[in-house]
């Protein structure tokens, strides 16, 4: 049986990055709601304690806390951020505003040997997000690090186990942060390191025949990573059970509804049924030109859909979406976690009352790139697994403002010779994502001796490795210059190319 270390959600955005690097550690994580009771966390024998951290202050009335009970199982406890605040006041310890509030980077100065500071250098940059601080430590606790606002940015009670963090150690901005993510999993709470991909495997069908017994799935196949990986783990769990359905939303790429057939034809034996319904989504998104409109409808439109292939097919009780966690820290805050909302994602938005089917996400714990080595360890064929993420709603968000057909068709001949040019410059699999998106906008032309008043198409390629962040990549200017060169040359009604060249954050990867 796989050690579990528990991570405690106080609502951070992180706390799934958290137990993604205790993943990439090779140790069991399982996040839980924050107050937990201790019981249900020694009958799942932890092995340790992760308390996240959360936009609240621990100062603040009804500020969400963990079971007490928790301190006295035994086993080591880690509190990062507004965990190690929790961490020092309920154990008898003082938490006070800070007068000067840390956000961003700053500066851990190490003040003595730890088994969590193992191998780290005396001082590293670390990542701050806070505006209380700790100003007296719990009984038994010593300082082990300070930062230049807080003189109690590490602390440990080495006796009990138990140590705090003030900064988050699990995003990439802090210098050695999985170094101590991985002293805490070894050093301390004396981890194997030996749960893999294929023990999430075992566990996810294992998970998937207990929920679904001998009742049929319905899944919604779009070809790209997150819904075929997902198909092929149920598969795995259930065979013929499950039922894959593509839908032709009229808002695919040039090409991509036979291609898709092709695909799963030659290399999958899955029970696909092809639902060809452009004309009711293009007739319902007339005139809407709000993004998050554009969501919804086509969220909802994608469920009537699955209800009259539903329909079609027989009895189904399950409905499967290839969902990934960026999908759901993006769009709404799940078991008490009060992330704000961003932009909705068709898959986990606007499902409507009446859905009578239950719903099944075995991907939505996993980031993008867990589930490309997910799918390496289901045996999919690599152009499937490496495929560029390509939005549920489709070319209905690189629209932007209102859809048209003859829109529709500007962007899926600029898409099509983008996408061309950049696997044939062997881009393809070395950006995480490389696009066009069609501007509401028209600018003076020449071409000829004629003057032309026409469209803009900007380029969007990004580098990335769990779609959380992403940078603009500095591609050949050779290859734009091609890019840039044929769209305006071979597509009808384009007259400029512009490159988007900003990051995420502050944007989006997608405009919409």
């Amino acid at each position: 049986m796989a050690q579990v270390v528990a991570v405690l959600d106080f609502g951070s955005q992180y706390t799934q990055v958290i137990a993604r690097r205790l993943r990439e550690c090779q140790v069991y994580s399982r996040v839980y709601r924050f107050d937990t009771p201790a019981d249900r966390l020694k009958a799942d024998g932890v092995q340790g304690i992760i308390l996240s951290g959360g936009p609240s202050s621990v100062l603040s009335l009804g500020a969400p806390r963990p079971d007490m009970e928790i301190f006295n199982l035994g086993v080591p406890v880690l509190g990062i951020c507004y965990g190690l605040q929790l961490l020092g006041q309920l154990l008898g310890g003082r938490v006070m505003p800070s007068t000067e509030r840390e956000f961003g980077r700053g500066t851990l100065t190490v003040d003595r040997d730890s088994p969590l500071f193992k191998g780290i250098k005396k001082e590293i940059k670390v990542w701050n997000s806070h505006g209380d601080k700790l100003t007296q430590l719990p009984e038994g606790f010593e300082t082990i690090g300070q930062t230049e606002n807080s003189n109690y940015a590490a602390i440990e009670n080495a006796e009990r186990r138990f140590y705090g963090l003030q900064f988050h150690p699990e995003v990439f901005h802090s210098e050695q942060g999985t170094d101590i993510i991985r002293n805490f999993l070894f050093e301390i709470c004396g981890c194997r390191g030996d749960w893999t991909m294929a023990h999430y495997i075992e566990t996810s069908v294992e998970k998937i025949r207990q929920a679904v017994g001998d009742k049929h799935v319905i899944l919604g196949l779009s070809g790209g990573v997150d819904s075929s990986v997902a198909a092929a783990l149920i598969d795995r769990a259930i065979g013929r059970q499950l039922t894959c359905v593509y839908v032709d939303n009229g808002l695919m790429r040039k090409g991509e509804t036979e291609a898709v057939e092709k695909l799963y034809g030659e290399n999958f034996d899955l029970n696909l049924v092809v639902a060809r319904a452009g004309d009711i989504f293009l007739d319902a998104l007339d005139g809407v030109t709000d993004p998050e409109a554009k969501r919804k409808t086509i969220g909802k439109l994608f469920i009537d859909v699955f209800e009259s292939e539903v329909a079609k097919i027989g009895e189904v009780d399950f409905l499967a979406q290839g969902t990934i966690y960026p999908d759901i820290i993006e769009s709404i805050p799940i078991d008490g976690n009060p992330a704000a909302l961003i932009k909705s994602h068709h898959n986990v938005g606007g499902l409507p009352e009446r859905m009578r089917l239950k719903v099944i996400e075995p991907l939505n714990e996993l980031f993008k790139d867990e589930v490309r080595k997910l799918g390496e360890e289901l045996g999919l064929p690599k152009s499937v697994v490496w495929r560029q993420p390509f939005p549920g709603p489709g070319l209905a968000v690189r629209v932007i403002g209102e859809i048209t057909r003859a829109n529709l068709t500007t962007l899926r001949e600029a898409d099509a010779i983008l996408l061309e040019e950049i696997k044939a410059a062997d881009f393809y699999y070395k950006v995480w994502q490389s696009f066009c998106v069609f501007l509401p906008v028209r600018t003076v032309g020449v071409m000829g001796d004629e003057r032309t008043y026409d469209n803009v198409i900007a380029l969007r390629i990004v580098e990335s490795i769990d779609a959380m962040t992403a940078d603009w990549a500095n591609l050949p200017h050779e290859l734009l210059q091609r890019i840039s060169n044929r769209i305006i040359n071979e597509v009808k009604g384009v007259n400029r190319v512009v490159l988007d060249i900003s990051s995420k954050p502050p944007s989006t990867i997608e405009w919409e």
